[in-house]
């Protein structure tokens, strides 16, 4: 005759321990210029942060080689050595810095809970989301090949390199329209690769790329590959590709700058804070203060027009200030 076991007894052998959770005041969500700046102004005012670096520690400058128009490196500095500079900074005044990822939130309640590789919990009083963008690529192989030997995101960072030379453009839209007359302005020529036999960019836009004199559009045209020793050398592109006269061509260029959009990495947060049509999380103007009580977006993650790493440190700073004062005046 076999015993059984009462329900009380059955529920509890299959209840799992419970989540343990880290409670922290201030926790921050990514790192680069933003969540490193964000880190140094929380530490010195005393709310120990946690940050965890995500899965590019350092951000998007770390693919960068040389970084010439940050304030206070006169002779430039190379991204990742920026980088690691900022990351000492903010270690120096007793930020804890851990590698590792969020993969879900809960902003429903007063403390605000955060798992890091899809187990780890914690709760923290005040959030700091420094997540970035992604750039969008067309994902050529030649894309890696070249990163940081002639192929850019981002003309308003890397165009000075490429003053007096030949560079291209890809894209259609109000970015690309963008990156070419930034781009006039410093190089010898620039190729504007479109895709389309019209820009999507605003009329106003289009109509001043159409005249200024050394940007030439090619229209209804596609990037194949990138060829260089070493360095982009030049760009092999279709024209008319699956028409009938359907040809090869290829253009000698020492720049490739790629204007298709960036992504911001805010989908595991979409369930809790407004964001854009695209994703960019929406902040008051003039704070990084989010639809959320204390929690704060600062960089990229935030910023769809701008896009540099000097404003991005701007509002990280900003980020940290609201999230000392959302404490101070909770706790007064």
């Amino acid at each position: 005759m076999f015993k059984s076991l009462d329900l009380s007894e059955q529920e509890q052998k299959n209840i799992e321990p419970a989540e343990q959770a880290e409670r922290v005041k201030c926790l921050i969500i990514g790192s680069g210029p933003a969540g490193y700046t964000a880190a140094i102004y929380a530490s010195r005012a005393n709310l120990n942060p946690i940050m965890y670096e995500g899965l590019q520690p350092g951000g998007q400058l770390t693919t960068t080689t040389e970084v010439e128009n940050y304030p206070g490196y006169p002779e430039g500095v190379t991204g990742p050595v920026m980088m690691e500079d900022l990351k000492k900074q903010a270690q120096r005044f007793g930020t804890d810095v851990r590698f590792g990822y969020a993969t879900k939130v809960d902003f429903s309640g007063e403390m605000h809970k955060v798992w890091i590789d899809g187990k780890t919990l914690i709760e923290a009083e005040t959030v700091i989301l420094a997540t970035g963008a992604t750039a969008k690529y067309l994902g050529l192989e030649d894309e890696q090949k070249y990163a940081g030997g002639g192929v850019s995101a981002c003309a308003t960072c890397d165009g000075f390199f490429y003053r007096g030379k030949d560079v291209a453009v890809v894209g259609g839209g109000d970015t690309a329209a963008e990156e070419a007359l930034y781009l006039s302005g410093l190089a010898n020529k620039v190729y504007l690769i479109v895709r389309r036999d019209v820009l999507r960019a605003s009329k106003v836009m289009a109509d001043r790329v159409m005249k200024t004199p050394n940007v030439e559009i090619l229209w209804k045209h596609q990037t194949k590959g990138l060829f260089g020793d070493g360095v982009v050398e030049g760009a092999t592109l279709w024209k008319n590709k699956g028409e009938e006269n359907e040809e090869e061509i290829k253009i000698k260029i020492d720049g490739f700058f790629l204007a298709i959009g960036h992504t911001p990495n805010s989908e595991f947060i979409k369930d809790y804070l407004e964001t854009d049509e695209i994703g960019y999380i929406k902040t008051i103007p003039g704070t990084s203060k989010t639809n959320v009580e204390g929690v704060f977006a600062c960089g990229d993650v935030q910023d769809s027009i701008y896009r540099q790493a000097v404003t991005a440190a701007g509002s990280g700073c900003m980020a940290a200030i609201d999230a000392e004062r959302y404490l101070s005046e909770k706790n007064s």
